[in-house]
């Protein structure tokens, strides 16, 4: 039997998981949600929806349709917890982006609340189905990486802008997800600073499509520490002419590289090492090729044995998003991947981060 979906928004997320949907033999589209008409009638066009297919307004128009059994959830994140709320309140199965909430006490509340309706709460953390993520993964726990040293990312673009959150919640949970899934633990100290760009800087970029509501930091660079000691640096903004989606673990033995702007070779293994004097490098000093630091130090010597291109499964992650959440739904079982539960450790994380950006950097322990 297919299972009965509504998405709501159909925005540009929404749009990929309908298309996913009604690809998938095991799932049926009964109604598209969105305030906006105009979105409604493009998605309609779009997909040559059946006339069959509802398109309303808000999710409270098809809350007692026929056959719906779970709604996937592709709006602003000020709204994700009033409608999973909702959702899971009429015994609906749900699917959300991220962040599961914006803050801790309501992404718990949804997960007790999915308990109490013995409903499946499930997150789109759409990296951690990446087939690059799964790689690495494997590349990491069978130690070909040696001890491992230090991470850092890079997740910029110029546009889009939220108006809801900030650089932080938009964009860190990715890059904290696949660090703590490579090294299977989660930091215990945290920290961040931030600017926030002038308002005038950045009406004065309207015509290019930024419209940034003061009080939002841009730029975001945040510092994970974890228990073995292994530190995590990421650099975050909205406002980067340079579109990057990188992130590097180097340890002893080589380096993994996680380039989703290399479509073609998103995983790269380096082999060798990167030593100075006995000690191993710094990472400020590895940063300066990436643009990372600003001022220039001396290189340390590096000796690369090999650079291999890994290969990769060609699938979409989404598809996996959407396969997986389908089958959680028909044996209503948790995904350990992208449970409600796991979701609540990665805002349990950014809430302390966002503490700390308003403490101008402060380090904070989470446990």
């Amino acid at each position: 039997m297919k299972i009965g979906i509504a998405v709501l928004g159909a925005g540009r997320w929404g749009v990929n998981l309908i298309r996913n949907f009604l690809e998938h033999p095991n799932s049926e589209v009964l109604a598209v949600v969105d305030p906006n008409r105009d979105a409604l009638m493009a998605v309609q066009k779009q997909f040559n929806l059946h006339p069959s297919v509802i398109l309303a307004a808000d999710l409270s128009q098809v809350q007692e349709l026929p056959g719906l059994d779970a709604v996937a959830i592709a709006t602003p994140a000020s709204t994700h917890y009033t409608l999973a709320a909702t959702a899971l309140q009429q015994a609906y199965h749900v699917l959300v982006e991220k962040p599961l909430a914006l803050n801790l006490c309501e992404a718990i509340e949804l997960c007790e609340l999915a308990q109490k309706h013995q409903r499946q709460l499930f997150v789109d953390h759409t990296y951690l189905f990446h087939p690059a993520v799964d790689r690495g993964q494997r590349i990491i726990q069978q130690h070909q990486l040696g001890k491992l040293r230090y991470g850092y990312a890079q997740r910029t673009h110029f546009e889009p802008v939220r108006h809801d959150v900030d650089a932080l919640w938009d964009l860190a949970v990715h890059d904290i997800a696949i660090f703590n899934t490579w090294l299977e633990q989660s930091p215990i100290q945290v920290s961040a600073t931030g600017t926030v760009f002038p308002k005038s800087e950045v009406t004065s970029q309207s015509e290019e499509g930024i419209n940034q509501e003061p009080g939002l930091a841009d730029l975001v660079w945040v510092t994970l520490t974890y228990p073995d000691g292994f530190q995590a640096f990421i650099h975050l903004c909205w406002l980067n002419p340079d579109k990057q989606r990188r992130l590097t673990v180097v340890g002893s033995l080589g380096t993994l590289i996680f380039d989703e702007m290399l479509p073609e070779t998103p995983l790269i293994l380096q082999r060798g090492s990167s030593i100075r004097g006995g000690e191993e490098q710094n990472f400020w000093e590895s940063a300066i090729p990436y643009g990372i630091a600003s001022q220039r130090v001396p290189q340390p010597n590096t000796s690369i044995a090999s650079r291999d291109i890994l290969s990769l499964e060609q699938v979409e992650p989404l598809r996996r998003v959407c396969d997986r959440f389908l089958n959680c739904v028909q044996t209503n079982t948790p995904c350990p991947t992208s449970s409600g539960w796991g979701s609540v450790e990665l805002i349990r994380i950014l809430s302390a981060l966002s503490k700390s950006l308003e403490l101008g950097g402060q380090p904070l322990m989470l446990f």
